[in-house]
């Protein structure tokens, strides 16, 4: 993972500081691009812990078409309340606790349905994108085209929706992955690019990376292939001002030797992407440096 290390560094000696959305201010670079080569290992980051329950869960919860924050939160994970809490605040005047907001949320359906959505982020847009005639589940018609024409340069899921792009509480920033098939049936192997047109380089890249490297092993299992080559297209690369510190920190640490590994802990593959679970997924000699807490821009 050296190269994420460089990336921030790029960013650092290249990058232009610029007011952003958030208020926060960023240093920001434009166009970049990284490549894992996943035969060498699980592309988690070893200069800090990254939380792969969270990584998982999310992916789960995007292949299962969800846009409510309610599972997430039941299943402990935070990483998409600050904009349903934001909204709610703003609205109601309630300057209610991050905790007491999510207890009503995983426990109150009602108000979970009322604060809990977030539009039609990934979930939607992955699982059924509405056309003008017709809706489609990208993702099941990505692993039907993977198995009967592998050799195919149409394997694309987009979850940008021009129409709808207002409608979410956050437009999604990884808008597009591409799948590309590589030797013929029985030695096949399965490489994954995916787009980002915003990309949060400390707190959010490491997750992405986990997060896409995760669904190209799912993918491989499901169509018979093997996975070989993850890459990241990169548009704003930018490090929040407020992350300075931290990433000054995760630059002075040495990544350790070796990556850790993801086993898939099930004889067979399920039916579809959305029936695995979180215990179905086991890394292992995962050994990295404390993790670096960070705040989130919203």
């Amino acid at each position: 993972m050296r190269q994420y290390l460089d990336y921030l560094q790029d960013i650092l000696d290249h990058g232009t500081r610029h007011a952003d959305r958030t208020g926060t201010g960023t240093i920001r670079v434009f166009g970049r691009q990284l490549r894992f080569d996943l035969r060498e290992g699980f592309p988690l980051l070893t200069t800090k812990r990254v939380w792969m329950r969270g990584v998982t869960e999310e992916l789960l919860w995007f292949l299962r078409g969800e846009t409510n924050i309610q599972s997430l939160v039941q299943a402990g994970v935070s990483i998409w309340t600050d904009w349903p809490l934001k909204r709610y605040r703003e609205e109601t005047g309630d300057e209610i606790s991050q905790e007491a907001f999510e207890e009503r949320i995983a426990e109150d359906d009602a108000f979970a349905e009322r604060w809990g959505d977030l539009g039609p982020v990934y979930g939607t847009q992955w699982r059924d994108f509405e056309g003008p005639e017709r809706r489609v589940d990208q993702i099941e018609r990505l692993i039907e085209g993977l198995r009967e024409r592998p050799h195919s340069r149409r394997h694309v899921v987009s979850a940008w929706h021009p129409a709808q792009v207002e409608d979410t509480a956050l437009p999604p920033c990884h808008y597009a992955f591409q799948c590309f098939v590589e030797g013929e049936p029985g030695d096949g192997r399965l490489s994954l690019m995916w787009q980002q047109r915003s990309c949060d380089s400390f707190l959010g890249l490491p997750f992405n990376i986990a997060s896409y490297a995760l669904l190209t092993h799912m993918l491989a299992q499901q169509v018979g292939l093997v996975p070989e080559e993850l890459i990241f297209s990169g548009g704003d690369c930018h490090i929040y001002s407020d992350h300075l510190p931290q990433v000054e920190e995760l630059l002075s640490r040495t990544p350790k030797p070796d990556l850790p590994t993801l086993r898939i802990d099930r004889d067979e593959p399920p039916d579809d992407l959305d029936d695995y679970k979180y215990e179905d997924f086991v890394i292992e000699n995962y050994d990295p440096h404390p993790s670096i807490s960070a705040p989130i821009s919203v």
